[in-house]
């Protein structure tokens, strides 16, 4: 087996990623315009890249060597992903280190990065597929709900606005706890849990297990019911991998954001279901999804759920949750575009226009509830900025990250 086993530095050379950086003052509602951006190559220390942030705190994104594509297709292969590490730099602010940012061939991995007056430096570790972790400590799939005037009071599941994260076991009082945004949460566990160049159908029905797996742990306050102050940790043998900070990648990232208000169900009951997985190479477990089993019934053509009823069960079926909270409004259900009107459009023209304020290339709108051509070129600009398809439309991921981006411009004012 040659995982970890290997002088990776001169072996590691055959394809080509991409990395995204978008820098930040306290959070997405204020980009750090004119910060120093170096990418540096971590076993030598050498620049291989250094620019500054433009007005809405990103880079270019940069070219990068990276493994063949074959290492992360097979089980058993050379480390599929390169390192690199990343510095950044803004007067009046602590230096940001990141190490170990992963770069896969034929990928984009965004790292996000956070200015602060204090900044804690970042080590990402590796994938729980490549990486020695614990497994999961099997569990019952339908948790028995405490009596309805005790802990769980919610009719139905609800997708929470943030995440409580326990860097630890649960008995371990010493570790931290981060709060972090709900899809965040679950970019970063897909991120660290499975290899971004897989199927996308395979990508697709790993998120989906991922989201109903900490959706029952929010819905059944499985940690808070025991008297812990959090909603999950980032034990693997407990939950799910978690890595504060770390970069993810916009294979997943985009996923996330198309399916992030689903959760996996049977019939007759209300909770998520509780969708335990394995690597299925070295822990095979009976009724629970195999990550690289996920994988090869994607590359024979098996969409999601296909791959979803093949480890659970054929009776499991995708659900919506009916609100999301945190935000002004949900989803309409029907994508804007030029010639609609009414209410909808005129929450995104004021949302656009709050924006604006810390994102100046957005144009300013005329908030009257009419989608006309100013109205779409202001989103395509918008979805430009934060890495969306530029279609000029305010579809499902669009209008949910206008909202998160409002959000957290609000919390700044």
């Amino acid at each position: 087996m040659s995982n970890g086993e290997i002088n990776l530095h001169t072996n590691y050379l055959g394809g080509t990623g991409l990395l995204r950086i978008n820098t930040y003052i306290t959070n997405i509602g204020k980009p750090a315009e004119g910060a120093t951006v170096s990418v540096i190559d971590p076993y030598d220390n050498t620049i291989i890249e250094e620019t500054k942030t433009n007005a809405v705190g990103e880079i270019p994104p940069i070219s990068l060597d990276a493994p063949p594509i074959e290492y992360s297709m097979e089980f058993d292969m050379p480390r599929p992903f390169n390192q690199y590490n990343v510095k950044v730099t803004k007067p009046d602010y602590t230096d940001a280190n990141i190490f170990n940012v992963q770069v896969y061939p034929s990928a984009t991995a965004v790292q996000e990065i956070v200015l602060k007056p204090v900044f804690e430096n970042i080590d990402i570790p590796y994938p729980t597929l490549y990486g020695d972790f614990p497994p999961k400590i099997p569990e019952a799939e339908v948790k028995k709900l405490p009596f309805p005037s005790q802990q769980v009071v919610l009719p139905q599941p609800v997708i929470p606005s943030i995440i409580v994260v326990h860097a630890g076991v649960p008995e371990d009082a010493s570790a931290p706890n981060y709060t972090v945004g709900f899809k965040d949460y679950i970019k970063n566990v897909a991120s660290s849990e499975i290899y971004t160049t897989w199927p996308r159908e395979s990508l697709k029905a790993n998120i989906h297990v991922i989201l109903s797996f900490t959706l029952n742990r929010v819905f059944t306050e499985w940690y808070r019911g025991k008297g812990f102050d959090f909603t999950i940790t980032n034990s693997t043998a407990f939950d799910q991998a978690f890595t504060f900070g770390r970069n993810v990648f916009k294979e997943i990232s985009d996923i996330v954001d198309e399916i992030f208000t689903t959760y996996i169900s049977r019939p007759d009951i209300r909770q998520p279901l509780f969708t335990q997985y394995s690597d299925g190479k070295r822990v095979v477990r009976e009724g629970w999804l195999s990550q690289w089993g996920s994988k090869a019934l994607g590359d024979q053509g098996f969409d999601a759920l296909q791959i979803l009823r093949n480890y659970y069960g054929s009776d499991v079926f995708i659900k919506e949750a009916e609100k999301v909270e945190g935000i002004p409004m949900s989803f309409p259900g029907t994508t804007l575009v030029i010639g609609s009107s009414g209410d909808n459009v005129r929450t995104i023209q004021e949302q656009l226009n709050a924006i604006s304020k810390n994102y100046p290339l957005i144009p300013k709108l005329i908030e009257d509830g009419s989608y006309g051509e100013s109205t779409a070129e202001s989103v395509k600009i918008f979805q430009q900025i934060f890495n969306l398809p530029q279609t000029g439309t305010v579809n499902y991921p669009t209008w949910y990250k206008i909202s998160d981006v409002y959000v957290a411009i609000q919390k700044l004012a």
